[in-house]
């Protein structure tokens, strides 16, 4: 047998019963040990506790006990003290509570004085019950007993994780990071200053390293196994999927028998319909009694009785009829459907409009009050209104006065609701019948009687059809098994608008004659004891309840003295089938057996919407049948077998019968996928009725009815079972020996992970069983499942209680987590706890799980707790990369071939030269020559931020400026030649003259970014640094950055007195140098150029005479650039082509520059393409920050501003990354209304080692476009996919090579050539690459490899310059100038920033792009990785509460786009990310800034 023993339960003296007691659990657990004996003695001793432990609770509590010891400190989330504080109790409000049903909420939680019992558990007697959850018997106290004390020691102590990542806890002392001292908020996010220097190493003493290293230790403990096989998801990226276990329980039963329910009886006096019912005794007894409401008092507050239902029925039927629309047009017919909104509590007046629906032969559809216009659930309520084709609501009076009205008394259509006539039933509206009219009463037949509503697992709402002859049948079976007589009482606690509720409260009793009397949920939530009082007040027979109205009952009786159970004979317990209602019996039932209560009265039944009731327990007066109970080993249940647990019990679920089937119905259970075919007799299913007594449809949708009401179960030999069909009842379990029903779980419920069942219901009762209702409220636990990584993941979201500290309640999570692991064999994905009452609610105030799930998955859930465990239940990711030795270089290298492919090679055009300033080698010489041949043409222009000419300066006039900084230098600096000049100006003139002062001078010049005047303290450091690694002899600048460099704050910030002489170029000497220097070597020292790379380093690059030469010459050729054009420059002038083009191209080329200096766009967005406009400009050169500045800033602004863009033909974007398609993309959209051509946009390419590679210029093909395959480029390969296949990643060519400039793709480890298309690094050989880093210590040989590499085979000969950027060659269709086949360049990012996970190559840019798509409240993001670990931070744009809403969401789009876990996301307020000039992320800064706790982190989630 698969089942254990069955204890009779008959009365003895109370020693006695705990004697049968003990031997049913000794009979229960098969074989005993010593030590099990021990056990069961230890139980037997506590006597005179009234009731026995709960086997549930106690296995969760050994499970936290057994890893007490091992010590693995688990990260607490660090979080801002604004987020911390707790609302004070006396503002608050608890929660509705109830069971973990979806419909109904119980009472208590929302009231003074349950927060009074809650608080004083010593006072709930001896026994306190977990909750309705706690899977078996029932839950000690959190006051008494081990689990007190367990919960008080492990309060103390650090836990482990069990199984793979088993997590703990640990007082972390503060858990919040200091307030930064560092501000940021007084610098723009576009041009942020750097405010750390040199990457040297990171403390690790910092509280945010601690906590990471606690991260690393604890994801260090044993996982679980890794799986052997694979499959291929369409490329060689592997997930792994989930293999059989060879060891799993199989079914080994015979194949099952459908069971038949007794006959159904013929009883004589039995009525045809259910209205002829009415009719008799309506006259033969009009005065009985037949639904008493109660007010919130509990005092009776109207008494219905036959008589007037029966002529209050009649009258609402005629008006229904007659009185809606004009006689020739009736509103209503018979066999429309009619909705039914009432109240809960008001009974009266629903049991007369549903009679009365009845007797018009409409169809009443009953549904929720809709309480506003949002109400959860409420839009899909609509749904089925407009699919049943409803036009008339019958409400009552009070009813419709509450309803939400418009300005003009209107009710408002509802959303997602059809056009409703509202109408009001109370008898005072309505007309008298004529006394010839009469209503047809015909016996039952298959028409529709009513329509059912029923929610589904994803919120949708459907319509269960159930016919007068259905409706007839499940009245007299329930009459049968229930043994109803006429004029019984019957106390009935449930909503009388469906299921059990309605079939008993509202049908069966008025077959019968019955008396109803009918508790509301406003008077449980006052008074729970209510029902009980109406037992004994009204001496009832019979009362319906839910498990959750005993447990409320049981913490609420108080030792009442005059509480008398013995007149009842029946305590139906609707949700009986739920496995965990076992606990709230056997808890009722132990204190309240004193009070008259007998054992066999307890009746569970299982029911469903399609089905109606399958299963009931019958009141027995003999107790010859004892129920049924089985201690079933968790996981065998995950397998869908039927195992009865004989070891520890540490993971099991204790499940009771719920009778045997419904009379005249068949019971069979088929196998819950595919097609239905009989189960084993040791195997879960789900259980299938065929009956008279079911319902016939989902109304209107034909799909879904047939594989729910017509199925056809067959054997194991392929044949119908029978010849009717069978309804599915949505109810999993096995029919037991005896013909007993057991159910354990619902379809619905059900969440399959990595091939195993679970189900939502054991899982609450888990975490309700670890501290029950300490921390967290019961019944306001929603458990599902959603799809991560083609598996399903489980999230369990509870509502906090306002009392529970920060680190109690991550204390609580982490023992949730272990006992779920630990009892489920399962982790959980992702734990989050809302702040109370914020979890969307049922009209009767369960919590509407589907709603949660939809908050979750749109990122609304607005959490104050998360932990997220991707690394415990994330076991299907691909097999980590191992690197395959490289192939030799004599096998694949042939000609101009490697692997039988081209070798990955180009060039740009010849340097030719042709002009007359070509003559000259020198810069300063050409400056000379202009301002002899062309001493009036204006060379630059410099704009203010109002767009108006600030200054200009024309060649002669650059060149006396410059005449007398060189004087300067001389006679006041006393420099000689090649001393270096740190030169610290505002983007400008001034800077342009003091550049080529000093080549007039013979001094190396080095242009340096001034220091913000509002955050000298972290600006000026990186000043300092610059001077001092550069080995300047001076610093030349301004008079105000002058008085800024000697300001108290900067004399407080670094020693100005270490610096060298500071030369103030406001004031010049008048008189001209006494000779111009001639330089003499081409190749030596022109100017060094300085920048911070975006990994941190800074580094200066010795640019010579002759490079500048060919650069300029280079980019005139590329941009066609002569004295007649114009260009307009909004870039920084500090480094990189940026500089070139503000100081250089201009004196070179002849050209008039327009400058734009990036920090004016700050205040004036609209500047640049204001400038572009007004001045007629072909050619603009900005960055990526300029161009977002403009594309955010002036948005829908442009067409008032009267630009034309036209005439633009090159709108060039300068970096030293990756183009930003999806910027450059929405630039062209934005503009183009304004003339801008979409091919004008394009990007430059340049690196340290060479600052411009690529530019598109004027002429030449478009840039072109590809798509390739992410998950390759993770493998450093190259796969071209089509546009819009998954895992696409669009990549556009980085401009135009430039003429003088070759490239090669070449391996970074084996620097051996590679094919084209093939992924490497770029490699670049031209006239103007730099000479080498300048660091001014000798150390310059550590990066010469940097500048003169050379091949490993092949062209081994030529010197090239490595940029440390992956990228590819690709050629194209398209023809260059030559009439050569154009070959396009593609950079995919920096070889120093890619980050090495899992073995496979990852950039930082396409994590990003994904974690920016992940939720609405995300301004930036940044990633970057630590310990293996990766980091993600997130700028939240929003306010603080949906901080933790982005943590799920980040960690779920990494995993599913990049098969990565994320280790720590830290969501910050805007602005913290830092951006160079270029627009670039320093990432590494912004890692130095997180490790040593400067960011000021809103939220810090370390996942597990």
């Amino acid at each position: 047998m698969c089942l254990c023993c069955v204890c009779p339960t008959s009365r003895h003296p109370h020693s006695r019963r705990w004697l049968s007691y003990a031997i049913y659990l000794y009979l229960f657990a098969g074989d005993i040990t010593q030590k099990g004996y021990e056990k069961k003695r230890s139980k037997l001793i506590r006597a005179y506790i009234p009731h026995a432990g709960d086997v549930h609770t106690e296995a969760v509590q050994a499970v936290l006990a057994r890893h007490v010891e091992r010590k693995v400190a688990v990260p607490m989330p660090s979080k801002r003290r604004s987020l911390v504080v707790q609302t004070s109790m006396d503002a608050y409000t608890p929660p509705d509570s109830s069971s973990g049903s979806e419909e109904e909420a119980g009472p208590g939680d929302d009231m003074s004085g349950m927060e009074h019992w809650m608080s004083r558990p010593s006072q709930l007697g001896p026994v306190h019950l977990g909750s309705t959850s706690s899977s078996s018997s029932s839950t000690q106290s959190g006051g008494s007993g081990n689990a007190g004390r367990l919960a008080d020691s492990l309060a103390h102590s650090h836990i482990s994780h069990l199984a793979h990542t088993h997590l703990g806890h640990t007082h972390l002392g503060q858990s919040h990071h200091q307030q930064s001292h560092l501000s940021q908020s007084h610098y723009g996010k576009t041009l942020l200053p750097l405010y750390l220097v040199f990457l040297t190493g990171v403390p690790v003493s910092s509280r945010v390293s601690a906590k990471i290293q606690q991260l690393v230790n604890t994801l260090k403990q044993p996982r679980r196994p890794p799986l052997r096989e694979f499959f291929v998801d369409d490329f060689d990226e592997l997930l792994e999927v989930q293999q059989p276990d060879p060891n799993q329980p199989r079914p080994e039963g015979a194949e099952m028998m459908p069971v038949r329910g007794e006959a159904l009886g013929v009883v004589t006096n039995w009525p045809p319909s259910l209205e002829a019912a009415l009719q008799r005794w309506g006259t033969i007894s009009p005065k009985a009694p037949c639904l008493t409401s109660l007010d919130t008092a509990g005092k009776p507050l109207y008494v219905l009785t036959y008589g007037k239902l029966w002529s209050r029925s009649i009258k609402l039927a005629y008006n229904i009829l007659h009185k809606l629309g004009s006689k020739q047009e009736p509103m209503v017919r018979p066999g429309d459907r009619v909705a039914l909104v009432f109240p809960n509590n008001d009974p009266v007046a629903f049991m007369v409009a549903f009679y009365g629906c009845l007797l018009a032969e409409v169809v009443p559809v009953p549904i929720e009050v809709p309480l506003s216009r949002k109400d959860a659930g409420s839009q899909q309520i609509g749904f089925l209104l407009g699919s049943c084709g409803v036009t008339v609501a019958l409400t009552s009076d009070a009813c419709h006065k509450g309803l939400p009205k418009s300005a003009t008394g209107e009710i408002p259509q509802f959303k997602g609701w059809p056009k409703l006539l509202w109408f009001v039933t109370e008898s005072k509206h309505l007309s008298k019948p004529p006394r010839d009219w009469f209503p047809h009463i015909k016996d039952a037949n298959n028409d529709t009687a009513y329509i059912e509503y029923k929610t589904c697992k994803d919120g949708s709402v459907l319509g269960v059809t159930v016919t007068r002859i259905a409706l007839l049948t499940h009245c007299q079976a329930l009459t049968q098994s229930c043994s109803y007589t006429e004029a019984e009482t019957i106390v009935n606690v449930l909503d009388f608008k469906k299921d059990v509720g309605l079939w008993h409260g509202i049908l069966t009793s008025v077959m019968n004659m019955m008396h109803v009397i009918s508790v509301p949920y406003s008077l449980m939530k006052v008074n729970p004891l209510s029902w009980i009082q109406k037992v004994c007040q009204y001496k009832a027979k019979v009362a319906c309840v839910k498990s959750r109205d005993m447990h409320w009952a049981l913490v609420a009786h108080k030792d009442q003295k005059d509480i008398n159970l013995s007149s009842l004979r029946m305590l139906l317990v609707a949700d009986g089938s739920n496995p965990w209602s076992i606990s709230s019996c056997d808890a009722f039932l132990n204190v309240f057996q004193t009070k008259g209560l007998r054992a066999e009265v307890i009746c569970p039944c299982a029911s469903s919407p399609e089905a109606l009731t399958v299963a009931i327990r019958r009141p027995v007066e003999d107790s010859s049948q004892p129920p049924g109970r089985g201690v079933l080993s968790m996981q065998g249940l995950s397998y869908g077998v039927v195992r009865v647990d004989t070891e520890e019990r540490l993971s099991v679920l204790t499940v009771q019968d719920v009778g045997t089937v419904t009379p005249g119905g068949l019971v069979c259970v088929v196998k819950p996928e595919g097609v239905p075919q009989l189960c084993q007799t040791d195997e879960i299913g789900e259980l299938c009725v065929c009956s008279i007594a079911t319902g016939t449809s989902y109304y209107g949708l034909t799909g879904m009815t047939k594989n729910t009401f017509e199925v056809y179960p067959v054997g194991s030999s392929g044949g119908l079972i029978s010849e009717y069909a069978f309804v599915r009842t949505g109810l999993l379990g096995f029919i037991g020996p005896g013909g007993l029903v057991f159910i354990t779980g619902k379809m619905d419920g059900l969440i399959m992970v990595s091939g195993r069942r679970h189900n939502a219901d054991d899982i609450v009762a888990t975490a309700l069983a670890v501290e029950p209702m300490k921390f967290v409220y019961r019944g306001r636990i929603a458990v599902f499942s959603v799809t991560v990584l083609r598996d399903e993941r489980i999230v369990v979201v509870a509502e906090q209680r306002p009392d529970s500290t920060e680190e109690d309640s991550f204390q609580w999570m982490s023992r949730v987590l272990q006992a779920i692991d630990s009892i489920h064999g399962v982790g959980v994905f992702c734990l989050a706890l809302v702040p109370a009452n914020t979890l969307p609610k049922t009209p009767l105030g369960g919590i509407h799980l589907s709603e949660i799930k939809q908050l979750y998955l749109e990122g609304g859930l607005h959490p104050c707790n998360v932990l997220m465990c991707p690394h415990t239940c994330v076991t299907n990711l691909p097999k980590p990369r191992q690197k395959q030795p490289e192939i030799g270089p004599a096998s694949v290298m042939v000609g101009n071939l490697v692997s039988g492919k081209r070798i990955a090679q180009a060039s740009g055009r010849d340097l030719g030269q042709t002009d007359d300033n070509d003559q000259f080698l020198f810069l300063s010489e050409v400056l000379q020559w202009r301002a002899q041949t062309t001493p009036d043409h204006v060379l630059y222009t410099l704009l203010s931020s109002r767009g108006a000419v600030s200054s200009s300066l024309t060649c002669l006039q650059l060149h006396k400026r410059a005449e007398r900084v060189a004087a300067l230098l001389i006679e006041r600096g006393g420099l000689q030649e090649g001393d270096h000049v740190a030169l610290v100006y505002p983007p400008g003139i001034d800077l342009i003259a003091a550049f080529y002062g000093c080549l007039y001078a013979g001094c190396v010049p080095i242009t340096v970014r001034p220091p913000h005047p509002q955050n000298i303290s972290t600006t000026l450091p990186t000043v300092k640094m610059i001077v001092e690694v550069s080995h300047s002899a001076c610093v030349m600048t301004t008079a105000v950055i002058c008085k800024l460099l000697r300001s108290k704050e900067a004399m407080a910030t670094v020693d100005i007195r270490n610096w060298p002489p500071v030369l103030d170029t406001d004031d010049l000497p008048k008189k001209k140098p006494p000779a111009f220097y001639k330089p003499t070597n081409p190749d030596g020292l022109a100017y060094l150029d300085f920048s911070v790379s975006t990994t941190g380093m800074l580094a200066g690059v010795q640019m010579s005479h002759n490079a500048v030469g060919a650069f300029c010459r280079s980019v005139k050729l590329q941009c066609e650039l002569y004295p007649s054009r114009e260009v307009a420059i909004c870039l920084d002038p500090y480094c990189g082509l940026g500089f070139v083009l503000w100081c250089l191209c201009s004196v070179y080329s002849g050209h008039q520059s327009i400058l734009i200096p990036p920090v004016e766009l700050e205040s004036n967005p609209a500047l640049w393409l204001l400038a572009v406009s007004q001045l007629r400009v072909r050619d603009t050169f900005c960055s990526y920050s300029v161009m977002e500045l403009c594309t955010k800033g002036l948005g829908l602004q442009t067409e008032a501003r009267g630009l034309d863009l036209s005439r633009v033909r090159a709108c060039v974007v300068v970096a030293e990354e990756r183009p930003r398609m999806s910027l450059t993309h929405s630039f062209s959209k934005l503009f183009k209304d304004l003339g801008l051509h979409p091919r004008s946009v394009s990007t430059a390419f340049g690196c340290r080692v060479n600052l411009a590679i690529c530019l598109q210029g004027t002429s030449g093909p478009d840039p072109t476009t590809v798509y390739v395959d992410m998950r390759a480029l993770r493998h450093d390969r190259v796969r071209l996919v089509e546009r819009g296949s998954p895992h696409s990643l669009p990549l556009m060519e980085s401009g135009k090579i430039l003429p003088g400039v070759r490239i090669i793709i070449a391996n970074p480890e084996t620097k051996g050539p590679l094919g084209d298309s093939h992924l490497g690094e770029i490699w670049v050989h031209s006239a103007h690459n730099g000479s080498g880093y300048y660091s001014g210590y000798g150390e310059e040989v550590l990066q010469s490899d940097h500048f003169n590499s050379r091949l490993s085979f092949g062209d081994t000969q030529t010197v090239w310059a490595r940029t440390g950027y992956l990228g590819f060659l690709r050629r194209t269709e398209l023809t260059d100038a030559n009439g050569e086949r154009h070959d396009a360049l593609f950079v995919v990012g920096a070889l120093e920033e890619a980050m090495e996970l899992r073995g496979m190559r990852y950039h930082p840019i396409d994590i990003e792009t994904s974690v920016i798509r992940a939720h609405k409240s995300i301004m930036e993001c940044a990633v970057f990785p630590w310990t293996n670990l990766l980091v993600v931070v997130v700028e939240l744009e929003g306010s603080e509460q949906e901080a933790l809403d982005l943590v799920p969401m980040v960690t779920k789009a990494v995993l599913e786009e990049h098969y990565l876990i994320v280790g720590v996301v830290v969501v910050t307020d805007i602005g913290v990310i830092p951006i160079n000039s270029r627009g670039e992320k320093q990432r590494m800064h912004l890692r130095d800034g997180f490790l040593q706790d400067q960011l000021d982190p809103i939220y810090v989630a370390y996942n597990m």
